[in-house]
């Protein structure tokens, strides 16, 4: 009998071996943070013009300007090969003009950007070299704009850049430096997003304008995986 009880506790660990050594397989599990310096490079040209009181030529043009801000990113290991990765940040733009009034005349002034996003990623295994690409939602949520300088002559008293939802695509690599966890990292993002952008008189809206934002999220920095 107690032959029986060994032989069969011992055909359960074998069955089960499988199934344990799947769940130590290297990468499964793991959580990998990375601290980046991050360009953000928005379009921001005007697609229509809605409403224009003000009768602002039809030439209007307009260009967010790029910015450089910390990100960090925190990744979760499905498998070694699949990761699901998001990312913390604040970014701020100024809109420009570039046609239809002198160039340079500001719209809107410091308008603070977190651009929410959530990605899954495939990794390839390279050796010394680990690329990957990946895609996900993303949702763009402005916290802070003002009237830009050019905008106060004509009476605006208030402005508002509407949150919405894209999607980004992305591309990068991760350099491991050591058996420890620590490594490298150079990621790029392209975001397919845009926004309405409103001036106000007082309670009229006074300019409505939609913009193609899409910018290129270009980051570099140090990962550590553990």
């Amino acid at each position: 009998m107690k032959r029986l009880l060994m032989l069969g506790g011992a055909a359960m660990v074998l069955a089960g071996a499988p199934a344990m050594a799947e769940d130590a397989k290297p990468g499964a599990g793991d959580i990998q943070i990375k601290v980046l310096g991050t360009a953000v490079l928005p379009d921001g040209k005007i697609t229509d013009i809605n409403v224009n009181l003000p009768g602002l030529p039809a030439t209007l043009q307009t260009k967010a300007n790029d910015n450089v801000t910390p990100t960090l990113a925190i990744e979760y290991f499905v498998s070694d090969a699949v990761s699901i990765e998001t990312i913390a940040g604040i970014t701020q733009h100024d809109v420009d003009t570039t046609a239809g009034l002198p160039a340079g005349a500001e719209l809107v002034s410091n308008a603070k950007l977190i651009p929410a996003t959530v990605t899954v990623k495939y990794h390839f295994d390279l050796g010394g070299v680990k690329p990957y690409v990946g895609a996900g939602p993303s949702y763009f949520l402005w916290v802070g704009d003002k009237p830009g300088a050019a905008t106060l002559p004509l009476g605006v008293t208030e402005t508002n850049l509407s949150n919405e939802f894209g999607v980004a695509l992305q591309a990068g690599f991760d350099v491991p430096l050591n058996d420890k966890g620590l490594g490298l990292s150079v990621d790029v993002k392209r975001y397919f997003i845009d926004t309405t952008a409103r001036w106000y008189v007082g309670n009229t809206l006074a300019i409505e304008t939609e913009h193609k934002l899409d910018p290129w999220v270009i980051s570099a920095g140090v990962a550590y995986r553990f």
